[in-house]
């Protein structure tokens, strides 16, 4: 379908998505939009990425809808591939990055985690082979892989990361955030307030790690996370110092839900300003 237009050099950009699409979504697709002469939007629940069959059959499947959000942002093709397509019988091939795979949500999750998105993505990739492939800041250790998996293969692809959206309260947009009830939904705010405190101490001068993560950590009470830790960006190792950009990052158990949440630390930039769709905590970045 895409043939016609690589052959007459259009440029094609690719947002790959699980479906049940929302504003963070959509935000990729209209940037896709702007720079591209035909936007590709996959729909691909992977069940190779889900470690409990119960969380990959409650994952919200809304194909027709999303479809139709697609469209109106600004999406050219929709694809929609079945399991059998990506995962053919006698399907025997697995993508792994070592290295950066392993920690954060490699630990909570477990190898095969990371393993499902690196082969699926290279499987889109090769699918719809793009110029540009768009990924949310939200996802932060998967764009990281994915950008180390494109530099390894020299995929002649380019990673576009665009900012996480929120909500007007700070809670950044998640599919997973319409299984939290009433009371839920209030204490998942903690994620982002402790990200926001962080920013703030940062912001008055502060540069230790140790303190920066108390301060986080006193906001996300009564919240127990399962990980909470200022890493460096490229490598994921932690840091002691605020000298160089670093990623806060930080995952938790709401009731049955699992959230993840992190901000962009910058010494030189930091803003006192708490998280909403305002501020966007990095600009688009290849």
């Amino acid at each position: 379908m895409l043939a016609p237009d690589r052959r007459a050099g259009l440029r094609i950009g690719l947002v790959p998505t699980m479906g049940a699409l929302h504003e963070g979504h959509l935000s990729l697709i209209r940037r896709a939009r702007e720079q591209c002469d035909r936007v590709v939007v996959s729909l691909f629940v992977n069940p190779a990425q889900f470690n409990e069959r119960s969380d990959l059959d409650r994952y919200p499947r809304q194909e027709a809808h999303d479809a139709g959000l697609a469209a109106e942002a600004g999406a050219d093709v929709l694809f929609a591939p079945s399991v059998e397509e990506i995962y053919p019988p006698g399907f025997a091939t697995t993508v792994e990055v070592l290295g950066i795979t392993e920690r954060l949500e490699g630990t909570a999750r477990g190898a095969e985690h990371f393993r499902g998105v690196t082969t699926v993505v290279t499987k889109l990739l090769g699918m719809a082979q793009p110029d540009i492939a768009y990924f949310g800041q939200k996802d932060a250790q998967q764009v990281i892989i994915i950008r180390r998996l494109v530099a390894d293969l020299n995929l002649p692809v380019r990673v576009e990361v665009c900012p996480t959206v929120r909500e007007p309260d700070g809670l950044a947009l998640s599919s997973r955030n319409a299984h939290l009830n009433a009371e839920e939904r209030v204490r998942a705010l903690s994620l982002s307030r402790a990200l926001s405190a962080a920013a703030e101490r940062a912001a008055t001068g502060e540069r230790s790690a140790e303190n920066l993560l108390n301060a986080a950590r006193e906001a996300i009470v009564p919240i127990e996370p399962e990980y909470l830790a200022l890493v460096d960006p490229d490598t994921l190792e932690p840091v002691t110092q605020l000298d160089e950009p670093a990623l806060l990052v930080v995952a938790a158990h709401v009731g049955a839900t699992r959230l993840i949440d992190n901000l962009i630390l910058d010494p030189l930039a930091v803003s006192t300003a708490p998280l909403n769709p305002g501020k966007a905590m990095t600009t688009c970045s290849a």
